[in-house]
């Protein structure tokens, strides 16, 4: 099977919160990252379903890291894939 990814990913570990209604808020770890999206892992975030839009925030920098909205785009046992929502600019 070929790799139909648009963005490499590089590996990366930092702790991340995401926030969900049906969870409220917890820390989890990034695994990789690429310019479209995190992978995620916690076990709490297998309980998400695909198409579920969570909001993320990197911590532990140096400054305050900007809330990002996240759409699932993969769920598995040990965690979830996400893609980065764009939002879409009023003309």
């Amino acid at each position: 099977m070929s790799n139909q990814r648009r963005h490499p990913r590089t590996p990366m570990k930092c702790r991340i919160k995401v926030s969900h209604p049906s969870f409220g808020e917890l820390i989890a770890q990034t695994i990789d990252l690429s310019d479209g999206g995190v992978y995620v892992k916690h076990p709490d975030l297998a309980s998400l379903s695909l198409g579920d839009r969570v909001t993320g925030q990197v911590q532990d920098l140096p400054i305050e890291a900007p809330v990002l909205q996240m759409e699932v785009m993969r769920v598995d046992s040990l965690g979830v894939g996400l893609r980065f929502v764009l939002e879409e600019q009023a003309d």
